[in-house]
């Protein structure tokens, strides 16, 4: 064989591992997902599909190099847990948790997989991270609402209902952050001419009781905080509402089962943002040195069916404004 020849071939046969090498599947990185609404929810649906979409435009694509791993609990406080523990135990990089129960859930399970938070109002209060800026620890995320915004539920509930004097706050002690939440609306309700009544409901059950005692006298409307309790039973205190004539405001799931108006953070869109920290994470970065961020973008939403079912007129310009408008 012709020298020439043979330091082709010798060449050839050198970069035959290179080849292979080249040609192996790229190593799959492995994500947890832990929601507390049931799967067949719509919001839950579009929140699941917007983070996969926005974790494919950083690169990150289902069967190439990524798995997603989703439970969905239902609002069942012992799937959440027993779902943590599934997800724990597959060994992800990194966990997306949405709500204080489900990062409650996953806490329980590992204190060393990242754990990236979303609809979580006030971390730092929660004992979850030392600081918003500096959460140390393996959880940052996405904070859910700062308290001041309920004076804004307040000032949107009198507009559409001028003659609300009194508002009942349905939540459930449980699972809310009921303390941050009241307090602001007891200090805000006396410059709108309100009157706070606080209706702490622990189960299903007390719903209907819950609301029926605001409506024994006239100028009652209610305020149903946002929760995992509240999205889970939004049919049972939308119709409760609708029934005993009182306007409510509360997350977008109530006002979608039949309550009148809501002013929430964008939960699909929360939840695709979400998908930034995890790329950070898989990447490399330190869930300690990643800022917890407050929500940018809010939805106005408003029932117009509800609304002339209980005989109000919603402004025009409140309309012109509305994300979404129900009819």
């Amino acid at each position: 064989m012709k020298r020439r020849e043979f330091v082709a071939v010798l060449g050839g046969a050198a970069a035959w591992p290179l080849a292979g090498h080249a040609q192996q599947p790229e190593r799959v990185r492995r994500v947890g997902v832990l929601i507390p609404w049931p799967e067949s929810d719509p919001v839950a649906q579009r929140s699941v599909t917007a983070f996969a979409l926005a974790l494919g435009r950083f690169g990150w694509v289902e069967g190439k190099n990524i798995r997603i791993d989703y439970r969905f609990a239902a609002g069942d406080p012992t799937l959440l847990n027993t779902y943590a523990s599934e997800l724990v135990g597959l060994s992800p990089q990194v966990i997306l948790a949405s709500t204080p129960q489900a990062v409650a859930a996953v806490r329980q399970q590992t204190e060393t997989i990242p754990i990236v938070f979303v609809l979580v109002v006030d971390p730092v209060g929660l004992g979850l991270i030392q600081s918003l800026a500096h959460p140390g620890g393996s959880l940052t995320g996405f904070s859910a609402l700062d308290a001041p915004l309920m004076g804004k539920w307040l000032q949107l509930l009198k507009e559409v209902a001028p003659d609300v004097t009194r508002v009942a706050v349905i939540f459930n002690p449980d699972t809310t952050a009921a303390a941050l939440f009241n307090g602001a609306i007891e200090a805000a309700a006396p410059s709108f001419g309100m009157t706070v009544k606080l209706a702490p409901v622990h189960d299903a059950t007390v719903i209907e009781e819950a609301v029926a005692a605001q409506a024994h006298e006239p100028g009652g409307g209610i305020i149903c905080l946002p929760d995992s309790f509240s999205v889970t039973h939004a049919d049972a205190i939308s119709v409760a509402a609708t029934r005993h004539k009182l306007p409510l405001i509360g997350p977008p799931p109530l006002v979608r089962a039949g309550g009148l108006i809501s002013y929430f953070i964008d939960i699909v869109d929360v939840h695709a943002q979400a998908a930034s920290y995890i790329d950070r994470i898989l990447k490399g970065a330190n869930p300690a040195d990643l800022p917890v961020q407050y929500p940018t973008k809010f939805s106005l939403i408003i029932n117009l069916k509800t609304a002339k079912a209980l005989g109000l007129t919603v402004p025009p310009g409140m309309l012109d404004l509305a994300d979404e408008v129900i009819e």
